[in-house]
């Protein structure tokens, strides 16, 4: 009997220390497991789209008749010596022109021989101009008299007149130091030879002539 007992509770203490050996051997390195870790790959977000292509217009169009052209916008770049009509986001004509004598730079005075920079609107339609024909645009605009009367170079009866003349989308007054009476006219495409103002030749007045109305919008670009 003693004997009996002897044997279980020598293999009860075999036991115990196995288990604990076990465990001690399980906490090692050489039985852990050698399955690397999960690779987690970090998400990158998708590229910035790509900048658009600094111009006003996504199509272009050649072809589209004159009657089709209802809603036009002038944009002049007057580095590029180049005039461009746009029908909504499509780019339908392309001319060249010239400028003023000195036409680097936005306008300041009467007699620099600079074409403004900057919004402005068709206000005047000449079909028997000095220059065959001719779109007068709204320079002075009243933001250039309101800083030009801030820096006291033209008068309060002067500034008004500008005024008035914005109000009536009429064609401002150039008596002032600012000038004035600038135009996209006929007469060619020549050199810079005008005062100031964007000629194009005869033919290609003809058509800006057809399609532009009182209030049609003029950006001019340096």
């Amino acid at each position: 009997m003693w004997r009996s007992r002897r044997i279980f509770t020598d293999l009860g203490l075999y036991i115990f220390c196995a288990g604990l050996l076990c465990s001690g051997l399980c906490s090692c390195s050489i039985f852990q497991s050698t399955c690397p870790p999960p690779i987690v790959t970090k998400v990158q977000p998708p590229p910035p789209p790509l900048p658009k292509r600094n111009v006003p217009y996504t199509t272009v169009d050649f072809n589209m008749p004159l009657s089709q052209i209802t809603d036009p916008v002038i944009y002049v770049y007057k580095s590029k010596r180049r005039l461009l009509l746009i029908q909504g986001q499509t780019l339908v004509r392309e001319y060249p022109c010239a400028l003023g004598p000195d036409p680097k730079g936005n306008k300041y005075f009467q007699g620099d021989g600079r074409t403004p920079v900057g919004k402005f609107e068709i206000c005047d339609k000449n079909a028997h101009s000095q220059y065959y024909k001719s779109l007068g645009i709204n320079y002075p605009t009243v933001k250039d008299a309101k800083e030009a009367l801030s820096e006291g170079i033209i008068s309060f009866d002067q500034y008004c007149s500008i005024k008035d003349a914005d109000n009536t989308l009429s064609l401002p007054p150039s008596d002032t130091v600012l000038g004035g009476h600038i135009f996209i006219h006929g007469g060619g495409c020549y050199p810079d030879w005008t005062l100031g103002c964007i000629a194009v030749d005869n033919s290609d007045i003809d058509e800006l002539f057809s399609v532009a109305q009182i209030g049609t919008p003029v950006y001019i670009m340096p």
